[in-house]
């Protein structure tokens, strides 16, 4: 472009030494219009060049946001892979959750059944003897605790005082007793002897240890005599260490002088029973 201007001003000076006032005006004229021009153009290309240059920076913060657009995408499909799976196995998890909650309601359920069934049994057991021994002898107190039924027996009915042979009166009780205790063969019938804390040492027993064992088994040769299963007896002996009442009174220590006979379903048939239903759930019957 620089070339072009020198040229022409070149040719201008030619020009003038040869042509008129006027032409050289027009010529010089010319010159002025083709300079303006050249400003002209010199001042949009620069623009042209700057614009240009913003737009290649756009271009380039449009790549950006495009690759970060994309990458975004592609979290978002990768994520509803993960969110599908995830989805998948949380379902077969509640599936196997809701499968086993079910099978322990069935286990539930079974375990009550039996339960009912044994609480049916005790019921009946509390029932025949009352009938049978009586419920208004105020020496005499039968109950039932967590399903097992208790007859209580002070011990003026059963002994003397400081002995263990068993008394004509209470085998007439203990009779009615056995009655009961054989006609449930399922049940065993433990004999629990109490004793109050007055010291006790006649030979051939040494303590309150040795007198409580021994009514207990005083009583259970007298339910053996009459015909009760051995296999369902047992003895037991407390002593004084589970009384009913503080011994501080002639009145309290004659409550806690007692024998207890706990009639109750025999602990391994009862679990017989139990697993025979775990045994069928597990069958699916």
């Amino acid at each position: 472009m620089k070339k072009i201007v020198l040229l022409s001003v070149c040719s201008l000076v030619l020009l003038a030494s040869c042509v008129s006032k006027k032409e050289h005006a027009a010529l010089q004229a010319k010159y002025q219009e083709t300079e303006d021009l050249l400003n002209s153009a010199t001042v949009k290309l620069n623009k042209c060049l700057s614009d240009a240059a913003a737009s290649n920076a756009r271009v380039e913060t449009m790549k950006d946001q495009l690759a970060d657009l994309r990458k975004a995408n592609q979290d978002l499909i990768d994520t509803k892979g993960n969110l599908t799976t995830l989805t998948q196995k949380g379902a077969e998890n509640l599936e196997k959750s809701l499968e086993s909650l079910k099978e322990k309601d069935l286990k539930i359920s079974r375990l009550q059944d039996a339960l009912t069934k044994k609480d049916s049994v005790t019921l009946a057991v509390v029932t025949s003897l009352k009938k049978a021994v009586g419920i208004n002898d105020p020496d005499i107190e039968i109950n039932v605790e967590k399903g097992v039924v208790f007859i209580s027996i002070a011990d003026k009915l059963l002994f003397k005082s400081g002995q263990y042979t068993v008394t004509d009166r209470a085998k007439e009780i203990l009779a009615k007793v056995a009655k009961v205790i054989n006609s449930k063969p399922d049940f065993e019938a433990m004999v629990e002897s109490h004793t109050d804390n007055v010291p006790y040492n006649k030979p051939p027993l040494v303590d309150n240890w040795d007198l409580s064992v021994k009514r207990a088994t005083s009583v259970v040769r007298v339910l053996e005599s009459l015909e009760v299963n051995p296999q369902q007896l047992i003895a037991a002996g407390r002593s004084y260490y589970v009384p009913l009442v503080e011994n501080d009174t002639a009145e309290n220590r004659a409550k806690n002088r007692r024998t207890r006979i706990v009639v109750m379903p025999k602990i391994d048939q009862f679990y017989e029973m139990v697993e025979k239903e775990m045994k069928n759930l597990a069958e699916g019957n």
